[in-house]
């Protein structure tokens, strides 16, 4: 665990029944305990980036919505007029620490092009380093994907994940993961995530939100890859990170991976969209998974999928298991005409003496 005190990179995700005293009404009185929070946070030497839900709830009580439209059109038209009350109410709640706010709106494309995932870093950084708050959402008023399938908890890890945060706080009106079915109380610590720990989760019936803890459970995962640390917590506690410095224990704390993906692969790790399918035989899946080596063509049994060099496949075993994401070296016409050879025949045919290593053990991920 990084404690709070020696984090130097944080994401704070608030959800909407935290910012929010009702459809369309901001607790003004709460977002200025959240900046003053900030400000304490910042003025010992801590990145923050805020991931900010909110939108279409403020966006519902200007059109008098009272449930969360289900026609894309509706949500959308929500989203565009709430989010520039959010990121307005954030400058005025941050305006007596003389902090300025930057809007930084997402979708998941920007994630899955390594050019604008590059670009999102760039730009994060740059406003850290003059001093500006970063305040993310998902681009929710022209991405259907985002609106119909995302969610901000998920969101909120991703972003930890391309700013290599040290710590996750993902707070909403719940204290805590809650052991549902035993004690009943906030389970404290999670060393790792396990069917029993899935099993506790449960989903939201709020009318301005999406996702519950099945969501939260899912963002911890992917921060702790990542090797984040997260914090599940009230958002409601004015207090909460003056707790956390005093060394309390508050919510429920997931540790980071002992072994998180490296910097330069983490691209590849948060992507939900792959190019192609490789199915490799039992030596392959040893050979990559046991001895961290690259994945050559003689283990590949079948390919599927229109890939070119360098887009991200999937990696499964003959039993259909995903074992891994990788980056092409070949498109998958090559592919398809050298499945089978024989080392000496895809020399023949392929002059390259590299061209037998379809994914490099550098642009290759584990999944859990």
């Amino acid at each position: 665990m990084v404690p709070l005190e020696q984090a130097k990179r944080v994401v704070i995700k608030l959800g909407t029944g935290v910012l929010t005293s009702g459809i369309g009404d901001l607790d003004t009185a709460r977002i200025e305990a959240l900046c003053r929070q900030v400000k304490m946070l910042r003025d010992r030497g801590v990145d923050v980036i805020l991931v900010s839900s909110g939108a279409v709830g403020l966006g519902m009580g200007k059109l008098s919505l009272e449930r969360r439209p289900k026609d894309l059109a509706t949500l959308q038209a929500c989203a565009s007029v709430g989010q520039t009350i959010l990121i307005n109410t954030w400058q005025q709640g941050f305006d007596p620490y003389e902090l300025t706010v930057a809007q930084i709106l997402l979708t998941r494309e920007d994630l899955r092009s390594k050019h604008r995932h590059n670009a999102v870093f760039d730009t994060v950084e740059r406003l850290l380093a003059n001093g500006v708050v970063p305040i993310v959402n998902e681009n929710d008023t022209v991405s259907a994907v985002e609106i119909k399938f995302g969610d901000n908890d998920t969101l909120s890890a991703l972003v930890a994940s391309v700013t290599n945060a040290d710590q996750l706080f993902i707070l909403s009106n719940i204290p805590g993961l809650i052991d549902m079915k035993g004690t009943g109380a906030v389970v404290p610590f999670i060393e790792k995530m396990t069917p029993e720990i899935e099993a506790m989760a449960q989903g939201t019936n709020q009318a301005t939100s999406v996702g519950g803890m099945i969501s939260k459970l899912s963002a911890a995962k992917i921060a702790h890859r990542a090797g984040c640390g997260v914090i599940i917590g009230s958002g409601q506690d004015s207090e909460l990170f003056n707790k956390l410095l005093a060394g309390e224990s508050v919510g429920t704390y997931f540790a980071p991976s002992a072994a998180p993906i490296k910097s330069h692969k983490r691209w590849i790790a948060i992507q939900d969209h792959t190019h192609g399918t490789l199915t490799i035989d039992a030596g392959a899946a040893s050979a990559i998974q046991k001895s961290g080596r690259s994945l050559l063509s003689a283990g590949i049994t079948t390919s599927e999928g229109d890939f070119e060099a360098g887009d991200v496949v999937k990696i499964c075993t003959t039993d259909g298991t995903a074992i891994a994401h990788g980056l092409s070296t070949t498109n998958s016409s090559i592919l398809l005409s050298i499945i089978g050879l024989s080392p000496e025949a895809i020399q023949e045919k392929l002059p390259d003496p590299h061209s037998h290593v379809i994914v490099h053990r550098d642009h290759l991920v584990l999944l859990d």
